[in-house]
């Protein structure tokens, strides 16, 4: 496969990745620029280190460094978090060259496909996960799964108490629950 058909390719699965996935389920602009420069930085500096001869493990170390230093900088969602990998990895994919020809287009398109299936509306649209301060103490769990679903009107699916404060009488709890079906 001709050298600049690959990074071609990365910039259509990125367009597709940020476009086509990312903005249309979770509406946040700000994250849009980040896949963008982040897969395109990265697809550059790859470029030049597999022009040089570098080796692969200098392009896995490049990857671990500018997800760790992204990772720290901003609060992201782990739906995010995945995003923002697999726009490292597409870019990494494109800078490379590898053996089969084909190798790198078929692992592009896995990357894309895992992107739009993990993070599909109809695998896990209705549940929510939620950080909740409860204005009871509670230290029986099936209570406070009976309390929880009166107040979001749903079906509590775990619960994880981060606190119980007996003296202010309020407890901290992560709760994931099942939105109900709109009623047609």
């Amino acid at each position: 496969m001709p050298r600049p058909i690959l990074p071609l390719l990365d910039l259509v699965a990125i367009c597709l990745v940020v476009f086509g996935l990312y903005l249309p389920r979770h509406r946040r602009g700000d994250m849009v620029v980040a896949y963008l420069v982040i897969n395109v930085g990265v697809l550059s500096v790859a470029q030049v280190l597999d022009s040089r001869g570098a080796t692969a493990g200098l392009g896995l170390g490049l990857f671990g460094l500018l997800s760790i230093i992204r990772l720290r900088s901003s609060d992201i969602e782990h739906q995010e978090v995945a995003y923002y990998f697999g726009s490292l990895a597409l870019g990494l994919l494109g800078g490379l060259s590898a053996s089969p020809e084909w190798l790198v287009p078929v692992l592009m398109a896995a990357l894309v496909a895992a992107l739009f299936v993990g993070d599909h509306p109809r695998l896990f649209g209705r549940y929510r996960t939620q950080l909740m301060h409860v204005d009871a103490a509670f230290t029986d769990e099936a209570a406070l799964v009976s309390h929880l679903e009166g107040l979001l009107g749903a079906k509590v699916a775990r619960v994880h108490v981060r606190r119980v404060d007996l003296v202010e009488d309020t407890t901290t709890v992560e709760v994931r629950f099942l939105v109900p079906q709109p009623v047609a």
